[in-house]
């Protein structure tokens, strides 16, 4: 049996303390880095506890009589330790089916952690979305990671332009000019695709300055203009590219090449065992953005999948 409770700011501690020591958390599951857009959602985590203290977290928000994995994140799945098992998750998930009908949910919409950000197996749920819950696959957007060890050779294409980008002086280093950038960032995303960045730059500073062990740009630049960038979020045994964006002239020098040649030759595999480029989908699950998957392919990258699943209660 376990207690179901809400979560409310009073918990933020143990709820922090709590994934911190997870085998599946990452620290956007952390309250400082959920908190920073509360104002845009109706927050209903929860807080699983059985007779020897807190079991299990659920990151997640209401709306219109679904919970849905928390919506200002990319993933919001169960988050367990080491205690959790596939009897106890299974367990877990009939009691909150229960407790969702009781509050007056219909539907759940849920987006596991994927197993690139476990330090331990922890697709516990995964087996009681299916037989609990009976959940359907709903979608299912597309990353491309490369491993520490054993990745592939870089793309012919991918080698020539960093070694030009090499040739023309163009110079990679980490800094805090997150205002440069995000001027390149929102010009790239306004041209290309009519949006802005999820994150304003006042929001990633904040972040920035609450989390500086877990959030990096990389810069490159040219006789002191920069072309290009990539914000990198540090998770767990897993560096996941945030943001990527550079100028028309940094495109023209290979700028990006430039930025992975320095990340993933020198010091991602120093800090990580698995580098996360993000997803290549755009909007909905079939529509794939065919030539950025192509770019990180060329790195070495293949496929691994964040998925959504769906029931109702």
């Amino acid at each position: 049996m376990f207690e179901i409770k809400r979560y409310t700011p009073d918990c933020a501690d143990e709820w922090n303390r709590f994934v911190a020591m997870s085998k599946n958390g990452t620290f956007l599951f952390d309250r400082g880095y959920m908190d920073y857009h509360s104002d845009r959602f109706n927050d209903h985590s929860l807080m699983f506890y059985d007779a020897k203290g807190l079991f299990a977290l659920l990151p997640a928000n209401a709306g219109d009589g679904v919970l849905y994995s928390h919506q200002g994140l990319t993933y919001g799945g169960l988050v367990t330790d080491g205690r959790a098992t596939t009897e106890s998750v299974c367990q877990l998930f009939r009691e909150m089916n229960d407790y969702l009908r009781t509050v007056g949910f219909r539907q759940v919409v849920y987006k596991p952690v994927p197993w690139i950000y476990h330090s331990l197996p922890s697709e516990e749920d995964l087996y009681a979305l299916f037989v609990v819950c009976q959940a359907r696959l709903t979608g299912r957007d597309v990353s491309s990671v490369i491993p520490s060890t054993d990745s592939l050779a870089w793309r012919r294409d991918r080698r020539y332009a960093a070694n030009k980008a090499c040739r023309n002086g163009v110079v990679v280093s980490q800094n805090d000019d997150y205002h440069t950038f995000w001027h390149i960032l929102t010009e790239n995303l306004q041209t290309r695709y009519g949006l802005l960045p999820v994150h304003t730059l006042n929001e990633m500073l904040l972040l920035r300055e609450r989390f500086p062990l877990h959030i990096r740009l990389y810069t490159a630049t040219k006789d002191g203009e920069m072309l290009g960038g990539t914000v990198l979020y540090l998770c767990g045994k897993t560096m996941h590219s945030q943001y990527i964006a550079s100028t028309p002239e940094g495109k023209h020098l290979h700028a990006v090449d430039a930025l992975y040649e320095r990340i993933l030759k020198t010091d991602f595999p120093q800090e990580s065992d698995f580098f996360d480029f993000g997803k290549s989908t755009l909007g909905y699950s079939y529509d794939l953005n065919g030539s950025l998957m192509s770019q990180k392919e060329g790195f070495g990258a293949r496929a691994v999948c964040y998925d959504t699943y769906e029931w109702t209660l």
